[in-house]
């Protein structure tokens, strides 16, 4: 089974969110005191493969960071930007969709703005922000296998995992 993980940072670089799509289309969701090893761990019981965007360097050091979990031990993992790079698709994880065609609810909202959402969330209790937090962090992960469908359908398999 697969896995593709997202995560979402404070100002202060600290994670607040880490989304998981697996590829049995079951979706999982941490945010607060639900963030911890064991929940990240559990989540992903039966993965073979990680997928991630800007991963390697990003998302997969912070969660070894803060959880003293080196996925890159446990999992294949794979950085989708690279594959993405190798087929000329730029922009970063929001222009790759456009250019693919992925349409988002939260079309507008990028990564600097998602910290903006949890500040809001947490110095001033607003849950509207939190449930936008939540539906971005969420369509970055699922979109994540969309860009990898994607690929594979229009570029073949060369140099992406199957």
């Amino acid at each position: 089974m697969d896995a593709y993980i997202d995560i979402e940072t404070s100002y202060e670089m600290e994670i607040t969110v880490i989304g998981i799509y697996l590829s049995n289309r079951r979706f999982k969701q941490f945010i607060g005191s639900q963030l911890t090893r064991d929940s990240i761990l559990n989540s992903l019981k039966g993965v073979k493969r990680i997928f991630t965007y800007n991963g390697d360097r990003f998302d997969i050091p912070m969660i070894r960071r803060v959880f003293d979990v080196d996925l890159t031990t446990e999992f294949e993992c794979f950085d989708l930007m690279r594959e993405c790079h190798r087929k000329k698709l730029y922009g970063g994880l929001k222009g790759v969709e456009r250019i693919l065609g992925i349409r988002r609810k939260t079309e507008g909202i990028d990564g600097y703005q998602a910290m903006r959402l949890w500040h809001e969330y947490k110095e001033y209790g607003n849950n509207r922000a939190l449930k936008v937090l939540l539906m971005y962090n969420k369509e970055d992960t699922v979109n994540l296998c969309r860009i990898k469908q994607l690929i594979l359908k229009r570029y073949g398999k060369e140099g992406i995992a199957t």
